[in-house]
């Protein structure tokens, strides 16, 4: 099989990316290569639906260019298709007086990014979310919730309708070789010949990365986040999204309430290693993956930074209760009873080899291959513009 443009990995980058594509040189024949039997199994599938607005991110960096565009850009992709979607709007809550340095620091982020938001006092707070904890917050409006299962089906769709693109399911990219003036990628299955390869493997980036021929940056790490929902009885309590104010020596937000697009309320989650790159249950264990994260230097200067915060979130992993009372600091009426466990997620985070976890998007490239080496949220707000960024690298090439 022969193709302009190869695409590993089914997820929302990988898809967003073929349908930028798709836009700009509709000419161009793409094979997306995605190894599960459907689109957006794993992150994608599993993160909690938000449009984030970008007002946790540095000024000029890739995620806070990449959110606010690749946001606008969501936003008008799902008015043209029809995928319901809401401007529900979020409050960051300061919990105590110690919290408000940091708030404050997180609301000039956001000015600085162009983010709507403003500080409200603890009145304001129960008009947006009755229930909520807090003496003053930052209230975002213009964040939102979507599912991105349904987005990534829909650029599935209208990849595949464009210039006889092909998107193959259930099958792996196993090896990647030079071949004339391009490369060869083989699943097993079928041998594609290619001018340009675009990584997009999310939890397998790095390994894809190195079988094209060169050194990944940083290697993935996989953290686990376990969810609770919030029973029915018990949605009132959380109307739109409710987060608490980050401690910013720790990449992940905390656990935090999320209204959901089809009106559920997800509760999490924590950040804990898993036991595999695939392994979503409290019992699921991939060997060879675990032993790989535990051998890596840059895991275990990692771990030794962060050692603290990382038997909390184990804690709280294995102990309902100790999850209950991280959830009570943001909605105090929040019992044991009102949460049924819901499906978890894993994020592909990378780490550096002196132990830095990588807080920025992370693209490296080569003549022929550009390799997406590090994604995390808000890759899924920002991907229309991470898709754009990538073709923007390969559009001097064609």
């Amino acid at each position: 099989m022969k193709t302009d443009i190869c695409i590993i990995g089914g997820g929302i980058v990988g898809l967003a990316t073929a349908y930028r594509i798709c836009k700009r040189f509709p000419k161009k024949k793409i094979v997306v290569l995605e190894k599960e039997s459907s689109l957006a199994k794993h992150q994608t599938g599993h993160n909690s639906g938000v449009l984030h607005s970008g007002i946790y991110y540095k000024p000029g960096s890739l995620k806070a260019i990449n959110c606010r565009k690749g946001k606008l850009a969501m936003e008008e992709f799902c008015r043209d298709q029809e995928i319901e979607h809401e401007l529900c709007g979020k409050i960051i809550v300061a919990l105590n007086e110690e919290e408000i340095p940091r708030m404050e620091k997180i609301y000039e982020r956001g000015q600085a990014n162009g983010v709507r938001c403003e500080i409200i006092p603890r009145e304001r707070i129960l008009e947006i979310e009755p229930h909520a904890a807090g003496i003053r917050a930052i209230h975002v409006p213009e964040c939102g919730i979507v599912n991105y299962r349904q987005v990534c089906e829909r650029m599935g769709e209208l990849i595949s309708e464009a210039n006889g693109n092909e998107i193959l399911l259930g099958q792996e990219a196993s090896e990647i070789s030079e071949a004339g003036n391009g490369l060869l990628v083989g699943t097993g299955q079928a041998e594609i010949e290619t001018e340009f390869l675009i990584n997009c493997g999310g939890l397998h980036s790095d390994r894809i990365t190195r079988m094209g021929g060169n050194e990944p940056p940083a290697k993935i790490i996989p953290f686990k986040g376990e969810y609770y929902e919030l029973r029915e009885d018990a949605r009132h309590l959380c109307r739109h999204l409710i987060y608490p104010v980050p401690d910013p020596q720790f990449p992940f937000l905390g656990v935090h309430f999320t209204r959901m697009i089809d009106g559920s309320v997800e509760c999490g989650p924590n950040a804990v290693l898993a036991f595999g790159r695939e392994a979503y249950g409290k019992l699921d264990l991939n060997l060879g993956d675990l032993l790989e994260s535990l051998g890596y230097s840059g895991f275990r200067k990692m771990a030794l930074k962060h050692w603290k915060m990382g038997l909390g979130e184990m804690w709280r992993s294995y102990n309902k209760r100790a999850f209950v009372r991280a959830l009570q600091r943001l909605i105090p009426e929040i019992e044991g009873k009102h949460l049924d466990a819901a499906p978890a997620g894993i994020r592909a985070q990378a780490v550096s080899p002196g132990g830095d976890m990588v807080d920025d998007f992370l693209i490296k490239e080569d003549e022929r291959i550009v390799n997406v080496c590090n994604a995390p949220s808000p890759a899924a707000t920002a991907s229309l513009n991470i898709g754009e960024a990538i073709v923007d690298k390969l559009a001097e090439r064609f």
